[in-house]
């Protein structure tokens, strides 16, 4: 993601340079066991998920905050963190992999939005409830 501290390209859709300036002004913590430091700005290192860093954070937000990998959304959401989640479902088949969670994540979904695409994506919008 760090290719979004420098991405100008004039050339591109108005959305490319509303993510390049999106990310530039975010906040972020990356999470990893292995990293040895961060390369963008704006960034602190964590080496495990902490709860109270991403309450910090979401309080001092002016807007939403978005987390990413199944891993640490596993850990949000059985921490109570997630009020939203946003799954996009692609038309291909895939054996193996990761999970998308964790074990032991539960959590009750209100579907709110849908959305499909002509490529076939589906975009569904749920509330998180308990």
């Amino acid at each position: 993601m760090v290719f979004w501290e420098t991405a100008d390209a004039p050339d591109e859709p108005a959305a490319f340079s509303d993510s390049a300036a999106v990310w530039r002004g975010t906040d972020k913590i990356v999470y990893s066991r292995t990293l040895e430091a961060v390369s963008s700005a704006r960034t602190r290192l964590g080496r495990e998920f902490d709860r109270d860093a991403v309450r910090l954070l979401e309080q001092s937000a002016a807007g939403d905050i978005a987390i990413g990998g199944a891993e640490l959304a596993g850990h949000a959401i059985g921490e109570g963190l997630v009020d939203e989640c946003h799954l996009f479902l692609c038309p291909i088949v895939v054996g193996g992999g990761a999970r998308g969670l964790h074990e032991h994540v539960r959590a009750d979904l209100e579907l709110l939005d849908e959305r499909r695409f002509r490529s076939g994506v589906v975009h569904l919008h749920y509330r998180v409830g308990a």
